[in-house]
């Protein structure tokens, strides 16, 4: 799911526009270090050089005598009287990131910073990785069957924002190819942005100004909602703030960015457009565990985090998640609500999770998680991210959602907020001086980004556990869980793999 502020769109027109490239200040992208891996254990990984993007909807858009285009939530009629002349005329300029947006990098770390004075108080920011030495490129992820690790620190992440780092399966072009050429700012200015919302305030898409039926909007001074919407397949790797966290694909019919306009646009629970808006969520909290993440909980949220996701199989079968801190590989949380087992996301858990909650399976009628494994293949760029919530304050995160349903109902409470929580006024009042802070970003196949078998937390008989081997010709699959306390399936992997204990409740065969 991402920020909805800042953000407008444009139809595709039968013909030529342009989106310029302003002068009034030189692009130049934050530096940020992130590894490649092979082997295992986290030791056979290579540095990549690479950079950071800010979304182009953050940008200051002027024409060329420096006159704003967008001020506020609102284009000027007489520079935009309608998409091809607004086009025409309007320029992106670069990006001030540290003094306006408040971001910066540090070797392999990125802070994002969440209020930021300036001329004007800026809300959050959007980057995107961009490829090794490139300016024209974004970087993209196959992540079948391979391993996506990070750090994280949200201690600073208070009830109603959000720090989310996923991937979307944007153009690695940022849209200039299917613009024809008009879009001349792409990756280096950051155009291109699509996901499973089909967000609808986007200033452009392909080159095309969305200002025509452009409505500004009453909760939100920046933003406003054009005629036309961007969708395409979403993977949250993380969505979390210092009391909840969840991870969540979200498939489409569609892969690609596409452009949408009326019902052709997803909405919540509805099996209309063509993306999975609510997506197949995993929060502890929400399935049961109300004591595993959160500020000195078994996932310490006052300290930095190691998050690992495990993408399984060829086309996905199923999702992994295990954290790191202390030396300690956890586990997730099990699911404890009825008639929904497992730690992981897969089509089965989805289903019965969509049951037991009541809510519309649209994740399957999207595609499941077949559908989020060929928009991986064709490659999605990673995206890493601070925002508040206009629409929903974050509800949907860490507090009761929807508002309709009673708190004590299945799968609505996600947190230890209050419904009333999240107002994006007060949240920007009260907590200014928020970040998050991604670092330390590794990629490559399963069991290649971190040491599974590091120092291994006591189990509840005062033994540690260690690592295993277990009878060849057995019947578990690579990656599946073979062992731990409470644990009932079998044991024997097949062969070549071992039974690999990650601490006292979870082994898997690696």
């Amino acid at each position: 799911m991402s920020p909805s502020g800042f953000l407008a769109l444009a139809a595709l027109l039968p013909f030529a526009l342009g989106q310029g490239i302003g002068t009034n200040l030189a692009e130049t992208h934050p530096s940020l270090t992130w590894q490649k891996c092979t082997g295992t254990g986290g030791t056979s990984c290579t540095t990549q050089t690479a950079s950071v993007v800010i979304d182009a909807n953050w940008r200051w858009v002027h024409n060329n005598a420096s006159v704003n285009c967008y001020t506020g939530n609102t284009w000027d009629a007489t520079i935009c009287p309608d998409a091809k002349t607004c086009a025409t005329n309007c320029e992106l300029d670069g990006a001030d990131y540290s003094g306006t947006y408040g971001i910066s990098t540090s070797g392999n770390a990125l802070t994002l910073k969440f209020v930021t004075d300036s001329q004007q108080p800026n809300i959050g920011s959007r980057v995107y990785l961009l490829a090794p030495g490139s300016t024209s490129a974004y970087q993209t992820f196959d992540f079948r069957n391979q391993e996506f690790s990070f750090d994280v620190d949200v201690s600073q992440l208070p009830c109603g924002l959000n720090g989310a780092l996923y991937f979307s399966q944007m153009d690695a072009d940022g849209g200039v190819a299917k613009s024809g050429g008009t879009n001349k700012a792409g990756p280096k200015y950051g155009t291109g942005y699509c996901d499973s919302q089909c967000p609808r305030d986007l200033k452009f898409i392909n080159g095309v100004a969305n200002s025509v039926g452009w409505t500004p909007d009453t909760n939100d001074p920046n933003s406003g909602l054009g005629t036309m919407g961007t969708c395409c397949p979403e993977m949250d790797v993380w969505e979390a703030n210092s009391i909840s966290a969840a991870f969540t694909p979200h498939p489409c019919t569609t892969l690609g960015q596409s452009t949408c306009t009326g019902a052709t646009c997803s909405s919540a629970n509805s099996t209309a457009g063509t993306c999975d808006q609510a997506g197949c969520d995993f929060n502890s909290y929400r399935m049961g565990d109300t004591s595993f993440y959160g500020p000195g909980l078994t996932v310490d949220t006052k300290q930095k985090i190691t998050v690992v996701t495990q993408f399984v199989g060829s086309p996905i079968t199923a999702i992994n998640r295990f954290y790191v801190q202390n030396g300690k590989v956890i586990p997730n949380s099990q699911s404890t609500v009825s008639g929904v087992t497992g730690n992981a996301i897969s089509d089965s858990f989805c289903a019965a999770q969509k049951t037991a909650f009541g809510d519309t399976n649209t994740f399957a009628t999207k595609g499941g998680l077949a559908g989020m494994s060929s928009a991986s293949a064709a490659g999605m760029v990673l995206v890493m991210s601070i925002w508040d919530d206009h629409t929903a304050d974050m509800l949907w995160l860490d507090a009761p959602y929807p508002p309709t349903k009673s708190a004590s109902s299945p799968g609505v409470t996600r947190g230890t907020c209050s419904a009333s929580s999240g107002d994006p006024k007060t949240v920007e009042a009260q907590s200014p001086n928020a970040q998050v802070v991604y670092s330390n970003i590794k990629f490559g196949p399963i069991g290649s980004t971190f040491n599974a078998n590091g120092t291994q937390p006591t189990g509840p008989t005062g033994t540690t556990t260690t690592t295993t081997s277990a009878p060849t010709g057995g019947s578990v699959p690579q990656f599946g869980q073979c062992g731990g306390i409470g644990f009932s399936g079998a044991t024997s992997c097949v062969s070549p793999f071992t039974c690999t204990s990650l601490n006292a409740y979870y082994s898997q065969c690696l």
